[in-house]
């Protein structure tokens, strides 16, 4: 078991560390589940290690069920904090491993379906982490949506962009707006930007429109309440291995490969930004965009 351990921690080669496409063609309904992927994505489940970083705080993560949003959900837990997080309705057993990991970790775990595109669902979700918690101590906002339009422009519909834009910003802004009165001196903000908001994808146009909103809408907001002692941040991810990407994407064979690391990321690769963003070792830390992109270079 320590040899395992010690064999976790040591260096990692980060173009072979992780799986490498080609990978299998696999196609899923959206919002998409991580069992039937292939390789399985890594959230950190036996490598995530806690330092007490986030020892009783608070937090609530949007899209927690899978990907980025469970590996966040896991590590803040092994890191002390409790955890809400948002699932869609037919995410609930996705929801319930999330659960049990935060639970696992020794840590409250509460699970509450919502669908933040609606504002009174967002109003309810806040309402509840304050009864639940008394405050809000981090807010990780990063439920999104994305459908790829390979024929262009033509082929998003109004329904879809009404969908990327409520589920990316107008979830995002309500949060934001309706958590900041709950939110303590020394609470933090963090949005999941991507590499689109700087190299958007033609095929990704109204999802790359939102991502480089929410670069902006991160910068604007920390100056805002940077008075009030509350830091915001946001991660912008490369490629990484989540159920959005069998879902909304027509080839996942090569998926990740046009990183400069040869590969798209694991979650548990991108939740260590998180922690060290909400954590107080970044406190001198706000308005920044911590870029995660394999090495693709951004501004």
């Amino acid at each position: 078991m320590a040899h395992d351990e010690q064999r976790r921690q040591d260096p990692q080669d980060p173009v072979t560390g992780h799986p490498r496409p080609e990978f299998p063609q696999q196609e899923q309904e959206h919002p998409g589940w991580t069992g039937p992927m292939d390789p399985p994505p890594d959230h950190g489940e036996h490598s995530y290690r806690g330092h007490g970083l986030l020892r009783d705080r608070a937090a609530v993560v949007t899209g927690g069920d899978s990907g980025i949003g469970r590996a966040v959900a896991l590590a803040y837990a092994r890191e002390g904090a409790d955890v809400m997080f948002t699932y869609l309705p037919e995410e609930q057993d996705e929801a319930r491993e999330t659960a049990r990991l935060v639970e696992d970790a020794g840590r409250k775990a509460v699970a509450v379906e919502c669908d933040i595109r609606e504002e009174e669902r967002c109003r309810a979700l806040v309402e509840r982490a304050v009864a639940e918690f008394g405050r809000i101590d981090v807010l990780v906002n990063n439920a999104a949506y994305q459908m790829s339009q390979p024929d262009g422009i033509g082929e998003i519909t109004t329904e879809q962009f009404d969908r990327v834009m409520r589920t990316n910003l107008y979830g995002m802004f309500w949060l934001c707006k309706m958590s900041l009165p709950h939110i303590p001196r020394g609470g933090c903000v963090i949005n999941s930007a991507s590499v689109q908001a700087y190299k958007p994808s033609p095929h990704l146009l109204d999802y790359a429109t939102t991502k480089g909103a929410i670069v902006t809408f991160t910068q604007g907001l920390a100056q805002m309440v940077a008075a009030d002692g509350i830091r915001v941040n946001a991660v912008a991810p490369g490629p990484v291995w989540t159920p959005l990407i069998p879902a909304t994407l027509p080839d996942t064979r090569k998926f990740g490969e046009q990183a400069p690391l040869g590969r798209p990321a694991q979650p548990a690769e991108m939740a260590p930004a998180y922690v060290f963003l909400a954590s107080p070792q970044a406190s001198y830390i706000t308005a920044e965009i911590v870029n995660a992109t394999g090495g693709t270079p951004l501004p």
